[in-house]
């Protein structure tokens, strides 16, 4: 982008998803609102990844371990007053940027998010009714009771507050994100849009299983409300 600074930032960490970053670019090109831009945080893709994503977005490399090391690269060389971090997997709908700014007008917010929903069309029923409960259900219910946990698929930040913050704990491998928003809640409102939905894919539990994905999860938010470290370990999934 060109000219005064975007009003918002989107943030992509990727690494080898040339199958996928393709719904993420697609999504952002089809965006109502224009004002915004788009920075792809490369790991070093050894596939197409970087030539499909430099056809819309601003591609950046950076080798350092870890989404929230990545996030907070881009995050650092963003331009925008708001935030806007999405998964190389992840296909957003064409309004996720408008609800975003329009929501970041109250000053009073700090951080947003909504629902993630399946990317691919035949899932199991199983599948598709996890994810409903876990963005319409459990997300908002961390809301409730004051511990928000926003996951990085679709995870809106004012810039400002991100800052105060300083951002994704980079000795974190996994449950930053979770980390991030819970500490967000001291700098302003913590808040659920519902119509900032995104879609994104289902690859991992359909590999590790819903029982498998389910215990990985449980066993994190339990680390880390018991204050030891969560899992150094998060495979990829291609």
């Amino acid at each position: 982008m060109r000219g005064n600074a975007p009003k918002l930032s989107v943030i992509i960490p990727a690494l080898n998803e040339e199958k996928y970053i393709g719904h993420a670019i697609e999504g952002l090109r089809k965006q109502t609102f224009k004002d915004f831009e788009t920075l792809v945080i490369d790991g070093g893709s050894r596939d197409g990844t970087r030539e499909i994503a430099s056809r819309y977005a601003r591609v950046l490399t950076f080798r350092k371990k870890g989404a929230g090391s990545a996030r907070n690269f881009g995050a650092r060389r963003a331009r925008g007053r708001v935030l806007l971090f999405l998964d190389a997997d992840t296909r957003p709908s064409e309004g996720l940027v408008r609800t975003y700014i329009e929501a970041m007008k109250n000053g009073d917010i700090a951080g947003a998010t909504g629902p993630i929903l399946p990317l691919e069309k035949s899932v199991p029923l199983r599948i598709r009714l996890g994810y409903g409960f876990v963005s319409k259900f459990f997300v908002r219910a961390t809301l409730l009771i004051g511990r928000p946990t926003f996951v990085g698929s679709n995870f809106a930040v004012r810039r400002s507050a991100f800052r105060k913050v300083h951002g994704f704990d980079e000795r974190m491998m996994t449950y930053e994100d979770w980390d991030l928003s819970n500490r967000l809640r001291r700098e302003g409102r913590m808040v659920y849009l519902r119509d900032a939905v995104v879609h994104t894919s289902t690859r991992r539990v359909r590999r590790w299983g819903v029982i498998g994905y389910f215990i990985f999860y449980v066993e994190n938010i339990v680390r880390y409300h018991l204050s030891r470290p969560t899992k150094s370990v998060y495979k990829q999934i291609r």
